[in-house]
């Protein structure tokens, strides 16, 4: 409909695309001290996510974040009473500016949430035991114009990623360590 309307539309997928429930900006999975998910979150992944993007000029947010804007129109959650997505600012998503209006948190989180998991000792009580900054917002593309090649516009949505300093443990380290009531915390760098 906007492209009828002479409005440049394009379709954008996002792999690894983020449902953040409670629009704390982060995907949390909790664990009891034995492993055991607590199913406490609404949060989800998705294996990918598509959605419209429209060319706009935002007078109502400056001109610091013209351009392309998110539009869903399968909003999987209600915005201001109504179940609606955008036009939310790519400008505003790469920046992190999700302080704005229009479902900016939302599309952030969608794009480039971290996926905690914690601990949950009690109902006061709970630990971040691993942080994945990398996890969300892979390979976010669009189709070409006048080919049927993927052009790759991550970098519209985010900064590239920072390197990761990683280590592995096995199952059973982990297990008895939680055990022994020895804390184990995996901060990403």
């Amino acid at each position: 409909v906007l492209r009828c309307l002479g409005i440049p539309t394009r379709v954008i997928t996002n792999f690894n695309s983020a449902h953040d429930k409670n629009l704390n900006l982060s995907i949390d999975k909790y664990i009891d001290v034995s492993g055991n998910n607590l199913h406490l979150s609404e949060d989800s992944v998705w294996n990918f996510h598509v959605w419209n993007e429209s060319w706009f000029i935002r007078r109502d947010l400056g001109s610091f974040y013209d351009g392309w804007q998110v539009l869903d129109a399968t909003p999987q959650e209600k915005s201001k009473g109504i179940y609606q997505c955008g036009p939310a600012s790519i400008r505003a998503i790469k920046e992190g500016d999700v302080n704005l209006d229009y479902d900016s948190p939302f599309v952030f989180a969608a794009v480039n949430a971290d996926c905690v998991t914690w601990i949950r000792y009690s109902k006061k009580r709970k630990e971040r035991i691993y942080s994945d900054t990398r996890k969300i917002g892979k390979f976010i593309s669009t189709k070409a114009v006048g080919t049927n090649s993927r052009v790759d516009v991550t970098a519209d949505y985010k900064y590239p990623e920072v390197k990761e300093i990683s280590f592995k443990i096995s199952y059973s380290q982990y297990k008895n360590s939680l055990m022994d009531d020895r804390k184990i915390l995996v901060t990403a760098v």
